[in-house]
């Protein structure tokens, strides 16, 4: 046991004055006669007798009583079990991401009970002490030290925020192994990262915060069936959610809501640690950007009950097709809808080879040779992941077309023959029919080129030889679309057909939905004219740096500055985009570490322990026991009050 006014122990020396005063009675004796003295003798030694065992007895609660209270102000501590590495300066990391909005006990968030910790360090130790906060924004107010005061009044200032740091990211923002740091957070699994190898100077205190068992779901993914909506079709969106937790979910009503209208709502029952997937049918005729928000009451875990996402229909396939002569085609009449497509049609002698850049599909309609330019131009954007379509000639010369295509080719000149029905479990034809008759009517062709079996062939004749195929980026079709040999322009299938062509070839697919963790995002820029920044516009504005390439806008997404919620990505007065960004999904997944599982994932050193507090009350007491020593003064003081109360009652009732 130590003091810590060993000082006061020289005021000790006043227990001799009650001994004195026992010892040396002062008062002055009074004679008494009495008429009879038989039974003197006998009283005289019984009175004696308890008058000297009530002496004692206050003698000894006086003594007590001044040895307590000396004690009590001289402090007497037990010495502390951990000494840290410099009492002047301690760092805090406070974890204030979206996960530590869980309740750890009814009505209070894992934040709320961070907060509180904090405070216990801060107010615990003494007034000369320095104190770094450091929370998961890396805030400019964390690289200096700061005072008590000036700490208490940032931790006012403390929200949740949409970063997620992994313990790696942490160490090297803290940058000082010689301190000691108190860790406090909830330790999910999905957020430490890669585990720590720490050098022998750190000294981590892990103040793990628990939160109460429950289940939390959110959107693990979304998707179109079609991603590309051209024409009006049909399509529809796919929602997965999952259930992170050991209770099951019933009846969860999902809400799809487009343009802050709602579009429809489904009921699900998730099971425990599972995931589920529940769908929509979009509604026709949207166009331009639109802002898509899927929600849920999930409660009491909340931040992630919204899900944004995008339905942009804005950006126009640009289409170039090359043909023997000037004459409208069949092709440009399917392409001619300026809402859809931005077509241009080039005669052969006639190409403008720079708009092969930025199209999305090039058709080389009917041309029967194709010559060595347009042959070295048509390899240089397919080498740039082009999408072409080859329609032959009449009459097509079979070795310009190999040479051009790198792919055996063999002239036939077949009868005309029926195709047979597309198969409808072909990914191609997804959403395109809504009746799968088997007795749709098929067009009739001739088979002009041959490339052998074909068992992916999206269109085929009765006796199975291909008669539309896919390599790759290349479409190829068997017959002309001159009438003499092939009716298929005139045929109910062609567009649908000619659509699902132009939209597979759509070069720059745009992301319905981003997380918080990317780093860049391309965005479509046509016509970008002068030096003026394009704009990040939603619930803050932003000029991320950015760089242009060819018709696109690269975008370094500002990790640390960008909330979840909609952007319009706009230059000068023109609207480019409309992005969607979202929290991370490894921020809903509450799963963490037990025990000392957390210490393991930091290395599992010496210099990491872990305190076992539930609530800011026993973890102030583990704070005094491991750095500060146990108080024993109030114990003194209490005792002292008790033998100054026992001579009272003592002098009072003792006769």
């Amino acid at each position: 046991m130590n003091f810590n006014y060993p000082q006061f122990l020289w005021a000790l020396t006043a227990l001799s004055i009650p001994i004195i005063i026992h010892l040396f009675n002062f008062r002055k004796t009074t004679r008494i006669f009495f008429s009879n003295t038989r039974f003197l003798q006998q009283v005289k030694q019984e009175t004696t007798q308890k008058r000297k065992l009530k002496r004692y007895l206050v003698l000894t609660s006086r003594l007590l009583f001044l040895l307590f209270l000396v004690l009590a102000f001289a402090q007497p501590f037990l010495p502390a079990r951990e000494q840290l590495t410099s009492q002047r300066n301690l760092i805090v990391y406070l974890d204030n991401s979206y996960s530590m909005s869980a309740p750890v006990e009814q009505k209070v968030r894992a934040l709320d009970a961070g907060i509180g910790y904090v405070r216990e360090v801060v107010e615990l130790f003494p007034t000369e002490t320095r104190f770094k906060l450091i929370t998961n924004d890396f805030a400019p107010f964390s690289n200096t030290y700061k005072s008590k005061s000036e700490i208490l009044d940032q931790l006012s200032q403390i929200r949740l925020s949409p970063l997620s740091r992994s313990f790696s990211e942490v160490v090297k923002r803290i940058g000082e192994p010689g301190n000691t740091v108190f860790w406090i957070s909830d330790f999910q699994k999905s957020t430490v990262g890669a585990n720590l190898i720490l050098d022998s100077t750190w000294q981590i205190r892990l103040v793990p915060i628990e939160y109460q068992q429950t289940s939390n779901v959110f959107v693990d993914s979304i998707y179109l069936d079609n991603p590309f909506i051209i024409g009006g079709e049909k399509n529809t969106l796919r929602v997965r959610l999952r259930n992170e937790g050991a209770r099951t979910v019933e009846g969860l009503v999902t809400k799809l809501t487009i343009n802050e209208v709602q579009a429809a709502t489904s009921s699900v029952t998730i099971e425990p640690n599972s995931l589920i997937e529940t769908s929509f049918d979009l509604a026709r005729g949207l166009k331009g950007f639109n802002k898509a928000v899927l929600s849920f009451s999930d409660y009491p875990v909340s931040f992630d009950n919204e899900f944004y996402f995008t339905l942009n229909y804005s950006g126009r396939l640009k289409i170039v097709e090359i043909k023997p002569d000037a004459r409208p085609t069949h092709v440009e009449n399917v392409y001619g809808n300026r809402e859809l497509f931005d077509f241009h049609g080039f005669a052969e002698g006639n190409v403008d080879y720079s708009a092969l850049t930025n199209a999305d599909l090039v058709l080389i309609n009917g041309i029967n040779k194709i010559d060595n330019a347009l042959n070295s131009a048509i390899q240089l954007y397919r080498n740039n992941n082009g999408s072409l379509f080859l329609i032959p000639g009449v009459q097509p010369d079979i070795n310009s077309y190999k040479e051009l295509l790198n792919f055996p080719l063999v002239k036939n000149e077949s009868a005309l023959m029926e195709l047979d029905r597309p198969d409808f479990q072909n990914p191609f034809f997804e959403n395109v029919f809504e009746e799968k008759s088997v007795a749709l009517a098929m067009p009739q062709a001739q088979k002009v080129l041959d490339w052998g079996a074909d068992r992916s062939a999206i269109l085929r004749f009765k006796n199975g030889q291909p008669y539309l195929s896919r390599f790759n980026n290349t479409f190829v079709l068997a017959s002309s679309l001159n009438r003499a040999v092939s009716d298929l322009s005139t045929h109910a299938i062609f567009v649908p057909v000619m659509y699902r062509i132009a939209a597979s070839g759509k070069k720059a697919e745009r992301k319905p939905y981003y997380y918080l963790s990317s780093s860049m995002v391309t965005v479509p820029a046509d016509s970008l004219i002068g030096d003026e920044p394009a704009r990040m516009k939603g619930t803050q504005e932003l000029v991320p740096s950015q760089r242009r390439l060819g018709n696109k806008l690269l975008l370094e997404i500002p990790r640390y500055s960008i909330n979840h919620g909609f952007y319009y990505v706009t230059h000068g007065p023109d609207t480019l985009d409309l992005l969607a960004f979202n929290l991370e999904k490894k921020e809903s997944m509450l799963a963490q570490f037990a025990g000392e599982e957390v210490k393991t994932a930091m290395g599992g050193g010496n210099q990491v322990s872990i305190f076992k507090a539930t609530s800011a009350e026993t973890f102030s007491n583990e704070i005094k026991e491991r750095y500060l020593g146990t108080p024993l003064w109030k114990y003194a003081l209490i005792l002292a009050l008790i033998f100054l109360l026992a001579e009272v009652l003592l002098i009072r009732f003792l006769k």
